[in-house]
C-alpha cells in the first residue's frame, strides 16, 4: 500500500510539474500572439488612413497629420477663430446666383441619394461659438417632413432657419428675416412650402370650421385663407394633387410678395446683394423647385393693392 501510495503521489507531482509547465507555454503563446498581433496593427495603422475610432483610441504618436479626417485635428481656440474668419470671407465672397447653385446641387445630392450629410467636428464647432455666418435665411413649415438641412445637405452654421405652419410671414417671422438680412448678410432668401401642407390645406375649410379652433390658429389659418382666395382658377381645379400644389405653391408666391414690400429687403436686392425665391418641396420625391425670384436684375412681384409697404 505504501508502494501504490507513493506511485500516486509521484504521478501527481508530475502531472502538476506537466500543468505548470503547458500553462506556461500557453502564456507564452498568448504574449507572442499578442506582440506579433500589436505589431501588426501598428503596420496595418502606418498604411491604412485610420477610422474616427482609431482617431479616438491609438496613440496620437503614431499617426501623422495626413492620415487624421480632416476636422479632427486638435487646435486652439484662437486656431478655430483663425479658420472660422477663413470660412466666413470664403462664404462673403459668393454671389447670390452662386449661392442658390450651391443649394440646388445640394438638394441634387439629397433626393439622388448621395448627399454628404456634412458633419462638424467638436473642433469646428468651437470656432462658431464667437459668430454665424450663414449665407441663406429659410422661411419654412414647422412640418416634421420638411427637415430644412437635410433637404439641402447642408452643415451647423450653414442656414437660419426660421419655421412656422404655412410658411407664413407675421411679425415673428419677418423680423427673424430683417435680422438675418441686415445683420447677418444672407445672400438668399427661401421662402420653402411643401406637398401636402396641413395648414394651407386646413385654410381652406369653411369660415365657421376655422372658427372652432384656437384664437391664434384661427388667425393664422384666415391669413392664409386671404391670400388663397385673392387667387384665380384655384376653386376650379379637380385634381387633387395639382390643387394641393398650386394652393401651396400661391401661398408661398403671396409671402415673397410680402418681402417685396419690405424697404430694407428691396435695398439689398437693387444692390444686388440679396435674392428671394419662392420653393416648393416635393415630400415624395425630395425634390426642391425653385420658381417666382427676384433679384436686382429683375423686378420684384407687384405687390396686392391695399397692402402698404412696410
Amino acid at each position: 500500500m505504501a508502494v501504490v501510495a507513493g506511485l500516486a503521489v509521484g504521478a501527481a507531482a508530475i502531472s502538476g510539474v506537466a500543468l505548470g509547465t503547458s500553462c506556461k507555454v500557453q502564456l507564452s503563446r498568448l504574449e507572442s500572439a499578442k506582440i506579433s498581433s500589436d505589431k501588426k496593427d501598428v503596420e496595418q495603422l502606418a498604411v491604412r488612413p485610420p477610422s474616427r475610432v482609431q482617431v479616438a483610441t491609438r496613440r496620437p504618436a503614431a499617426l501623422t497629420e495626413q492620415e487624421v479626417p480632416l476636422g479632427w485635428q486638435g487646435f486652439t481656440m484662437e486656431e478655430a477663430r483663425i479658420r472660422t474668419d477663413k470660412r466666413e470671407c470664403l462664404e462673403m465672397m459668393k454671389t447670390p446666383e452662386e449661392v442658390l447653385a450651391d443649394l440646388q446641387r445640394g438638394n441634387a445630392r439629397f433626393w439622388t441619394g448621395r448627399a454628404t450629410r456634412p458633419e462638424v467636428s467638436a473642433f469646428e464647432r468651437r470656432g462658431l461659438i464667437s459668430k454665424q455666418f450663414p449665407s441663406v435665411a429659410v422661411l419654412g413649415c414647422s412640418d416634421s417632413r420638411v427637415p430644412i438641412e437635410i433637404v439641402f445637405d447642408k452643415a451647423l452654421g450653414d442656414f437660419f432657419v426660421t419655421r412656422v405652419a404655412g410658411n407664413c410671414l407675421a411679425t415673428s417671422t419677418m423680423a427673424s428675416l430683417q435680422y438675418a438680412v441686415h445683420h447677418l448678410k444672407v445672400k438668399v432668401i427661401v421662402v420653402l412650402g411643401h406637398e401636402a401642407c396641413g395648414a394651407v390645406k386646413a385654410a381652406q375649410l369653411p369660415p365657421e370650421k376655422l372658427e372652432q379652433e384656437p384664437s391664434e390658429l384661427e388667425q393664422t389659418l384666415k391669413g392664409i385663407k386671404a391670400g388663397l382666395d385673392a387667387a384665380s382658377g384655384l376653386q376650379h381645379m379637380q385634381d387633387a394633387r395639382a390643387h394641393d400644389r398650386e394652393a401651396v405653391t400661391t401661398n408661398v408666391r403671396r409671402q415673397v410678395e410680402g418681402l417685396a414690400r419690405d424697404k430694407g429687403i428691396m435695398r439689398r436686392v437693387r444692390q444686388q446683394e440679396l435674392m428671394v425665391v419662392g420653393a416648393f418641396y416635393e415630400i415624395s420625391s425630395g425634390i426642391v423647385d425653385f420658381y417666382h425670384e427676384f433679384t436686382g436684375l429683375a423686378p420684384p412681384p407687384v405687390p396686392k393693392e391695399g397692402m402698404p409697404s412696410q
